[in-house]
């Protein structure tokens, strides 16, 4: 009897053991308690963040550290003040979540990217163990807005993604929920990023809503943290660039810049900086992106051509660093990234919603294979 009795207690103890860690409960701003919200109000900067590489920033919610400015050319440097990517994880018992939120521009929008996704929030909820969209925080008419995100929200506990804008930088964001309701702090995620190096295409331009750029699409569906450092205009991969991407210790390493790069730049930058990566990190997967075609590239040869002779430039870099034996390289043809119907761009080279999904629907299979 004792022999039973005493695998019992071990099956016991085993079992809570098994069990996961309990959330910590965070507690409101009490510097909100004054403010008149029918609302307790939560500091984001509290919660997992996920989509920094660097902790040691200028401002808490820039992409680069601040060593990096003088360093990094200085359009690289303000880019890099923009949140794309970034987003945090919070788990709520709350029928109603708000936010607030403070940007550091009042260029709310764009001519071909609605202020939604310039300067906007985007929750996520996960939900039958998929990541479900459930609602958005549209910007008012100044820098610092107020938007219920979702309301009615069915009884339970439940995890939440909240991405931060792609085009704008963020002051101060605060979550809020009613007073009666709790807000905890999940665990970090074990897994190692995807990172993520390109141009404005890579930093979200122009996606209706900070999910629905294809770097975030890509971290929901493989279900891991992404690193979004895309800079508009400005992915031409410098060797300071490189040296700061070394840092990381991503799962994947993703290079998508031809669109701001010429055809020489590409013969003469690419190399470098893939030797860069591999010196610091000898088995990272790294994937080498061709550029889409001009959506009227079909129609217009100029356009089609400039594409070619950089995309060519890039096989023929790809061909000399494989048969140099640099491993773990992967090249992503760009003739499909935007589908073949010319529809997916505002102005033939920026996606649309549509565009970003077809995105994810080429780069998911590769990232998938190599993060197995």
């Amino acid at each position: 009897m004792l022999r039973f009795a005493s695998i019992f207690i071990a099956s016991v103890a085993a079992t809570v053991a098994a069990k996961p860690p309990a959330l910590e409960r965070l507690e409101p701003d009490k510097a909100a308690d004054g403010d008149k919200s029918t609302l307790a109000w939560y500091d984001a900067r509290l919660l997992p963040v996920e989509g920094k590489g660097w902790t040691d920033t200028a401002e808490f919610w820039h992409r680069l550290p601040a060593r990096a400015k003088g360093v990094v050319r200085d359009p690289v440097w303000t880019l890099s003040t923009n949140t794309a990517g970034i987003c945090v994880r919070f788990v709520t018992d709350a029928p109603k979540i708000a936010a607030r939120w403070t940007v550091t521009s009042s260029n709310l929008a764009m001519p071909h990217m609605p202020a939604t996704g310039v300067s906007g929030l985007d929750l996520y909820v996960r939900h039958e163990g998929q990541w479900r969209w459930t609602g958005a925080g549209r910007p008012g008419s100044t820098s610092s807005s107020e938007a219920v995100l979702v309301d009615n929200v069915p009884a339970g506990t439940h995890e939440y993604m909240l991405y931060l804008p792609l085009y704008n930088g963020v002051k101060s964001l605060e979550i809020g929920i009613p007073p009666t309701a709790q807000l905890f702090k999940p665990a970090p995620r074990a897994a190692k990023p995807v990172v993520v190096y390109g141009t404005s295409i890579c930093q979200g331009g122009c996606a209706s809503r900070p999910g629905m750029a294809h770097v975030a699409i890509l971290g929901r569906r493989l279900d891991v943290p992404t690193i979004n450092l895309g800079f508009s205009g400005n992915g031409k991969m410098e060797p300071e660039m490189a040296d700061l991407l070394a840092e990381l210790d991503p799962a994947v390493y993703v290079l998508d810049c031809l669109p701001n790069m010429t055809a020489e730049m590409v013969r003469e930058r690419i190399e470098p900086f893939v030797r860069t990566l591999r010196k610091a990190h000898p088995h990272t997967p790294i994937v080498l992106v061709e550029q889409a075609p001009h959506q009227a590239a079909r129609f217009l040869p100029s356009a089609r051509e400039r594409v070619d002779r950089k995309n060519a430039e890039l096989r023929a870099t790809f061909e000399r660093l494989s048969d140099a034996n640099v491993p773990q390289l992967t090249l992503v043809p760009g003739d499909r990234l935007l589908g073949v119907d010319d529809d997916a761009t505002v102005d033939g080279t920026h996606a649309t919603d549509l565009g970003f999904v077809r995105m994810a629907d080429e780069l998911e299979p590769v990232l998938r294979k190599l993060l197995k």
